[in-house]
């Protein structure tokens, strides 16, 4: 028996490949099946089964494209529906898999779908299960998403306490947890930066597996603090379920072109494609294409694009440094940004060299900022996380999250200079490129965030100050 887990950094999420006596299952496979084929090619195997543990939000699942390459079958939960054929399995159902099995243990309330798969090894030993969204390490799923007709998240929290109570709390402790994601995703609220743990310690550490919780503390402490989830997760889900969804082959075909500047400019101005720059933040902001938004993929560049790209369908022509260009257009596709048209070539020196304008960002170390504070003329938006800004702050930055520019932009005053400062300086030059692009000239970022400005001695405060900019 073979167990490989293929984690993705910049969605948090995990993969797994199970092989036994030649045959493979693939559990919540990424949009992307090469990884997978070649692991099974090189291992003389053949991939079987395809098993989801629920409607994923935050990612567009390779499912589909798999299983036409493969052969294989589309396992879901109860009660699953989809344009395409699957096969809907039953609590308890047994899949075998060469000399071992997969058990499937229905888990509702993350999704009224969700379901844990459990691995019983050859030996008829109940070895691991797959938990999807049911359980993470440190944290359980969030159960709002799935929220239709008189079913309310305080109902799908009460079915995840069963869930996890009836299914998951009663196996031995010596069960392996395989989650689909760690610390860094959207769909749960505290998860580890452990990608894998013993049911045991989990019973012993997680706050929701707490013997003597009760299912209304449960509910409470499950939807204490629910930020509001991305606006891309519902078209995810949609396109999780749709037999049109394309492969990655085809969007790469697609997005992986190289454009010249006229080409390139002209789809920006005339086919209104967005302009999107990749690179890294303090290069970024020295020089960049007029109107152009940054969001780096050296960091949680998908989710962040989908969570402040409002249109899936939204055209996107790019930068990005020499040779990532298709790593770019793959993990804009992961999130379901599939109408990339192509990027730069030559990137903004070739910009230049046609004679286009530049624009730029300023940017000021944290002992600038400290002096203009001591001068009392300093403007400063925090744009971290509520959670974040609250633990400590700048007593006079108001916050602004990120996550929330869309809506909260219009509270900005156009002829207020401001400080924008995130944790480490990646999202404060998301925010001030999207001001920038807006119309919005007097923006500075702050270099290195808050990090620097707890290194430059500048004074901070975990009181919780008005932090809204009214």
């Amino acid at each position: 028996m073979k167990i490989d887990q293929i984690y993705t950094g910049c969605l948090a999420q995990g993969a797994y490949y199970i092989e036994s006596k030649g045959e493979v299952a693939i559990i919540d496979p990424l949009r992307e099946s090469h990884p997978y084929l070649a692991m099974a090619e090189k291992n003389q195997a053949t991939i079987k089964y395809i098993f989801e543990t629920h409607f994923h939000a935050d990612f567009v699942s390779g499912h589909v494209d798999l299983a036409r390459k493969t052969g294989a079958t589309i396992v879901y939960g109860p009660g699953a529906k989809t344009e395409f054929d699957i096969h809907q399995a039953t609590d308890g159902e047994l899949f075998e898999l060469g000399d071992v099995k997969i058990k499937v243990l229905h888990t509702p309330g993350h999704t009224m779908e969700s379901s844990t798969y459990l691995l019983i090894d050859e030996n008829g030993n109940e070895h691991a299960i797959f938990s999807g969204d049911t359980l993470f390490i440190g944290d359980v799923g969030r159960p709002d998403l799935a929220q239709k007709g008189d079913i309310t998240q305080d109902d799908l929290a009460g079915m995840l306490f069963d869930s996890l109570r009836e299914k998951i709390m009663t196996l031995p402790d010596n069960v392996v947890v395989y989650p689909a994601h760690g610390a860094g995703s959207a769909c749960g609220k505290n998860m580890s930066k452990e990608t894998s743990d013993l049911l045991g310690n989990q019973k012993k550490n997680n706050y929701a597996l707490r013997a003597d919780m009760s299912k209304e503390e449960f509910i409470k402490e499950v939807t204490d603090g629910l930020l509001p989830p991305p606006q891309y997760f519902a078209q995810n889900v949609a396109m999780n379920k749709s037999a049109d969804t394309s492969g990655l082959d085809s969007i790469l075909d697609k997005g992986n072109v190289a454009l010249d500047v006229e080409t390139f400019e002209a789809m920006a101005n005339h086919e209104g494609a967005l302009v999107l720059d990749t690179r890294k933040p303090q290069v970024f902001n020295k020089g960049f294409v007029p109107n152009s938004i940054f969001i780096g993929v050296d960091g949680s560049f998908a989710p962040w694009v989908g969570a402040l790209i409002t249109d899936l369908q939204q055209p996107i022509v790019f930068l990005a440094d020499e040779g990532r260009e298709e790593e770019v257009v793959t993990r804009l596709s992961r999130v379901g940004y599939d109408n990339t048209l192509g990027y730069l070539k030559g990137g903004i020196e070739a910009w230049k060299a046609a004679g286009k304008e530049v624009d730029t960002i300023e940017s000021v170390s944290a002992d600038t900022l400290k002096e203009r504070i001591a001068t009392d003329s300093a403007q400063i938006l925090d744009v971290r996380k509520p959670g974040e800004y609250l633990a400590e702050h700048i007593e006079k930055a108001k916050n602004t999250p990120l996550d929330f520019i869309n809506d909260e932009m219009h509270r900005i005053d156009k002829d207020t200079e401001y400080h924008i400062h995130c944790a480490g300086g990646y999202r404060s030059m998301i925010f001030a490129s999207i001001l920038k692009s807006r119309g919005y000239d007097k923006v500075i970022d702050v270099a290195g965030g808050f990090k620097a400005i707890v290194e430059a001695g500048i004074e901070v405060t975990d009181y919780v100050c008005p932090s809204t900019l009214d």
